[in-house]
């Protein structure tokens, strides 16, 4: 499907999905396949991202593979030397200028593969996702398993009470839904909020 023999051909791949749908599963293989074919490699993911580890790239599997953790999406850039391959995950964590820099990599003849979350908890596009698989030669949306149903999942629903768009969690803070058990899970929580709301009003 890919084309690692071809000659400073530089492109881009997005694997996106939700959580637990074997998104850094796939990009941790692909890149180990480069390294495998004695291709340079870089890999990158956001610093913010320290859940198992703060210099590796970590599936929920466990599975791991050297990175390098950035500030910004600006140094992806400076620390980029002579390589075949870029690698970054979670990239809806990056600024908006992500995809600039996904840009320029590929057009310098870079392979760069990207994994992130295509949607964030509440179902909506998150971060720079939509523009990174807009301007992809390759898109592979991958799925979890709804743990409520067992029909396939694309959200990913948060088990606690936060609003925060950006909170990094893991089995305990966020479970894979299918569309019909996250439209019933959000109902559900927007009328428990209703009835602590009149409870709240009535005292």
């Amino acid at each position: 499907m890919f084309l690692e023999s071809a000659s400073k051909a530089g492109w881009i791949e997005v694997i996106c999905g939700s959580m637990f749908s074997g998104k850094t599963e796939e990009l941790i293989r692909r890149l180990k396949r480069a390294q495998f074919a004695r291709q340079r490699v870089e890999i990158f993911k956001p610093k913010i991202d320290i859940r198992y580890s703060e210099e590796e790239v970590v599936s929920h599997d466990a599975n791991s593979i050297r990175s390098t953790p950035v500030e910004n999406s600006g140094n992806i850039l400076l620390l980029t030397g002579e390589v075949d391959v870029v690698g970054i995950d979670e990239a809806q964590f990056f600024d908006a200028n992500i995809v600039a820099v996904c840009q320029k990599l590929a057009d310098s003849g870079i392979r760069v593969i990207v994994a992130g979350l295509d949607m964030d908890f509440l179902g909506k596009p998150f971060g720079p996702m939509p523009q990174l698989m807009a301007i992809a030669e390759y898109v592979t949306k991958v799925h979890a398993i709804c743990v409520h149903c067992g029909n396939i999942a694309q959200h990913s629903h948060r088990l606690t009470a936060n609003d925060r768009l950006v909170m990094l969690g893991e089995k305990d803070t966020y479970e894979p839904l299918c569309r019909h058990c996250f439209n019933k899970a959000k109902n559900e929580e927007q009328k428990q909020k209703s009835e602590a709301g009149k409870l709240n009003f009535q005292n």
